[in-house]
């Protein structure tokens, strides 16, 4: 088993309202199945933390990263396999069509895009991880109003 933790990288990715894009893990994800994310995943061998949030953002969404507006933070978690991560987590904006996100289905179910108000839907799955998602938007609408957004 690796000593050293797993690195991911997040995009909290930022509509014109100042909401938050969510899609929900597929129900047969090994980790967090049925889950509400933000777009993101583990960087390859040899990938810097840009280029993985660049990555990811369009595997998972089609959509292509414009504006990285800055960091949320980093956040370390052992998964249910046991494995200990470290995730850097950006806000961003992108271009596409932001109605129309492509996701994979076995992969990803369903979007929403989160107001601060709304964010107690990610109380849902409050046990998985401390409730760690729900923190990383709490940060992510924090960092929004950091610069004026």
């Amino acid at each position: 088993m690796p000593t050293d933790p797993l690195r991911c990288a997040g995009a909290l990715i930022v509509d014109d309202d100042s909401r938050i894009f969510v899609q929900r893990r597929a129900p047969g994800r090994r980790l967090f199945p049925n889950c509400w994310d933000i777009a993101g995943g583990h960087l390859e061998p040899g990938e810097e933390i840009d280029d993985a949030l660049r990555r990811e953002v369009t595997e998972e969404t089609g959509w292509t990263v414009s504006h990285v507006l800055g960091l949320v933070g980093e956040y370390r978690y052992t998964a249910d396999d046991g494995l200990t991560r470290v995730e850097t987590d950006f806000l961003v904006r992108v271009d596409g069509d932001l109605s129309r996100p492509r996701l994979e289905p076995t992969e990803h179910t369903e979007f929403r895009w989160l107001a601060e108000r709304d964010i107690a839907l990610l109380d849902e799955h409050r046990d998985v991880n401390d409730g760690m998602i729900r923190r990383i938007l709490a940060d992510g609408f924090a960092a929004l109003r950091s610069i004026g957004l």
